[in-house]
């Protein structure tokens, strides 16, 4: 019997995490670069944690999250996302002692959800998150940074939309306005969202049944019932994002799916290749999620990426991985001057395996095709006293002659 992986849980193929490589590789850069420093945290936590910070009427904790209990009886949890366990070892090693702080996470989530394009029940993120600063600007320098790095991986055709959800003074009487418009339309609500209407009414905005969004088409926006402070700070986001040369879609109905999000909430979409469901990025300020969890007040704005569905985008704009050469060495004086060679072109860059079998050429040729190298570098004793390689093109089938300090620079050439 052949076993095949758990449903949900997506094996990365040789191929397909190069392109994984140079996405985390790209966002090291832009994150490293804007002052953000790297933080590796557990991949689960215990569960009150997630209870405490996403909300015990979100959709991840009711339905969709990976829980059990250990041998010493606590209660663990999967991570469903990134920015809790971050703050909680924010919290743990009081790394508020600074003023601000900057970091940046990548690593595998879990929920137990329904798997289609883009979402698997194992899925990845990379995320960032600036605890301490509670300036407008902070919100739109850090949206711009993840603009940036959109822009270095040629992901185009994508939309930000943002929102404000006010704050612990304005919310609680736009919620008491929404429960009152929502109890209008109850009936045509879908079950879970009649179930927590009261508990939780902003849900109903972010509901994805057809039904449920024609009823809360006319619902009040929270956009027109903030407070001065939160209005005052939703307007210089805007014009932080104006300067950066940014111009976002307001939308009033974006809530997000966890609760510990206040004033700024976004979410970055791509046109291509996803179809409904074509967020890429987002995430908002959580003013309030430190001090939740035992911290002090602490101002907070942060982000993930979903790294299946962006992979998606860019892997069908055409990336390409680095080209993998062969090399063939024709008797024992090439092996002994292959190990120097392979020294110095590895050294510089280039993508290259050794054929170690003792067939003739022809089938070794064909081996190296197998591997799906684009390149064979044989080299015999003519070679050697020209000092050149036979370079053949596995997708041409063109060969020439190149010198030895040449061939790097020659395979990494764009026919």
């Amino acid at each position: 019997m052949t076993i095949t992986a758990i449903r949900g849980f997506n094996d990365i193929l040789p191929g397909e995490s190069a392109l994984w490589r140079h996405i985390e590789d790209e966002a090291v850069k832009v994150f490293s670069a804007c002052g953000f420093s790297e933080i590796r945290v557990p991949v689960a936590d215990r569960t009150e944690l997630f209870l405490r910070s996403i909300g015990e009427t979100t959709d991840i904790v009711e339905k969709e999250m990976y829980t059990f209990t250990d041998r010493h009886g606590d209660s663990l949890t999967l991570r469903p996302e990134g920015t809790a366990p971050v703050v909680r070892a924010y919290v743990e090693h009081k790394l508020y002692t600074s003023p601000v702080t900057k970091l940046f996470y990548a690593g595998p989530m879990f929920r137990y959800e329904r798997p289609q394009k883009g979402r698997y029940r194992q899925f990845y993120q990379i995320g960032a998150e600036v605890l301490g600063d509670e300036s407008p600007r902070a919100d739109a320098e850090t949206i711009g940074m993840l603009v940036e790095l959109f822009r270095r991986l040629d992901v185009s055709g994508i939309t930000l939309h943002i929102n404000s959800l006010g704050c612990a003074e304005c919310r609680p009487g736009y919620k008491s306005r929404l429960k009152i418009f929502l109890q209008g339309v109850k009936e045509r609500l879908c079950e879970n969202c009649q179930r927590r209407m009261d508990a939780n009414p902003l849900r109903a905005l972010d509901c994805k049944s057809p039904k449920c969004i024609e009823a809360t088409e006319n619902a009040p926006r929270i956009t027109e019932h903030l407070c001065q402070p939160c209005n005052v700070h939703f307007e210089r986001v805007k014009h932080g994002l104006a300067g950066l040369n940014i111009a976002p879609n307001i939308n009033p109905r974006m809530v997000r799916g966890l609760d510990y999000y206040s004033k700024t909430t976004f979410e970055i979409t791509a046109e291509e290749s996803l179809g409904s469901q074509n967020a890429i990025a987002a995430g908002g300020r959580y003013d309030g999620l430190v001090s939740d969890l035992g911290g002090p007040a602490t101002p907070c704005f942060g982000f993930a990426i979903g790294m299946e569905r962006l992979a998606i985008v860019i892997k069908d704009k055409g990336f390409q991985e680095r080209p993998l050469a062969a090399f063939i060495a024709l008797g024992a004086a090439a092996e002994k001057k292959g190990i120097e060679l392979l020294k110095l072109w590895r050294g510089a860059g280039l993508r290259i395996t050794e054929d170690f079998s003792e067939a003739p050429l022809k089938k070794r040729m064909k081996r190296v095709d197998q591997i799906g190298a684009s390149f064979a570098v044989i080299l015999g004793e003519d070679e050697i006293k020209e000092g050149v390689v036979s370079l053949k093109d596995l997708k041409t089938a063109e060969q020439e002659k190149v010198k030895w300090e040449n061939v790097v620079q020659r395979v990494f050439k764009v026919k």
